[in-house]
């Protein structure tokens, strides 16, 4: 037989009361058992660990650093459980997350970053700026849990859910000929600019935009014609300022103010980039679980 937890729970009770009976009452238990208990943890560590005399119950030497030691055990034991059980409950832990470099923008995004900081503050995030295809492949390899994607397709063993709509604009110099006589919440269709020079993200680090705009230009009956591209929307909207050419970004790129660009809204019907969330198909952790509940609230 070995020494169990109980058996120092029992020791404590009665080193903490100095008294078998009222050791008793508080653990629950009649009397004899506990005695015996307390003598069948002597026997195990070979050593006496209290004194009775004259109704008197005293620590002995051994008793006394057991008693010291058992607090350290069972306060560790504690602590244990206690990060298990929040471990589960997905109140502790590392949640890895992908970002694009236009997701920030949208206020849903640090609206639920925020939440969940809030209500999770024992979790650490570790937020990573990754494109679509990129987050994709770190999800797939285990070095992201959650992504923040544009809509695509996705291999198998991933899956996704639609947080929200980020509608797409045109973003041009504020003097355009096609532009500048437009009010402030006027909409305009692409096919009008289909013989403008465009600006756009570089595929590796905006695949979701970049494939997004292609895909309306082609709808609008154009293939655009692209004479610079760049990693940053605040470089794409500085070169449409400077009336180097037009782009397509999304509007919440909008809270970027450079002297000289107008985002106009888009009449396509096909103008707007849907944002997901993206983890692993299967059983869904706790911690996950708790982050896109709270993005599809804020989302929604």
């Amino acid at each position: 037989m070995s020494i169990e937890l109980r058996h120092l729970r029992y020791f404590l009770a009665v080193a903490e009361t100095l008294h078998f009976g009222r050791a008793a009452e508080r653990l629950g238990m009649s009397q004899p058992p506990l005695s015996q208990q307390i003598r069948q943890l002597e026997t195990l560590l070979g050593a006496r660990l209290f004194l009775r005399a004259n109704r008197r119950v005293e620590l002995t030497d051994a008793g006394r650093v057991l008693q010291e030691q058992a607090r350290e055990v069972l306060a560790r034991v504690d602590t244990a459980i206690d990060l298990t059980q929040r471990a589960q409950r997905g109140e502790t832990g590392e949640l890895r997350i992908g970002l694009t470099r236009a997701t920030p923008l949208s206020t849903q995004i640090p609206r639920a970053i925020f939440a969940y900081r809030q209500q999770f503050p024992q979790v650490q995030l570790k937020l990573r700026e990754m494109n679509t295809l990129q987050q994709i492949d770190a999800l797939m390899a285990g070095e992201l849990d959650v992504g923040l994607i544009r809509k695509r397709a996705l291999p198998a063993p991933l899956m996704s859910r639609k947080l929200f709509s980020d509608p797409l604009a045109l973003v041009v110099h504020d003097q355009h000929p096609l532009v500048r006589e437009l009010p402030a919440d006027a909409a305009v269709a692409l096919r009008l600019f289909a013989h403008e020079p465009f600006v756009g993200f570089l595929r590796e680090v905006g695949a979701g935009i970049h494939d997004h705009f292609i895909a309306l230009c082609r709808g609008a009956g154009f293939t655009p014609r692209i004479v610079q591209e760049a990693g940053e929307a605040s470089t794409l909207i500085s070169l449409a300022a400077s009336g180097l050419g037009v782009t397509v970004l999304p509007a919440s790129c909008s809270h970027i103010q450079v002297d000289g660009a107008r985002f106009v809204a888009l009449s396509d019907r096909a103008a707007s980039s849907e944002v997901h969330v993206a983890c692993r198909r299967g059983p869904v952790s706790p911690l996950i679980g708790h982050f896109t509940r709270l993005l599809q609230g804020v989302s929604g």
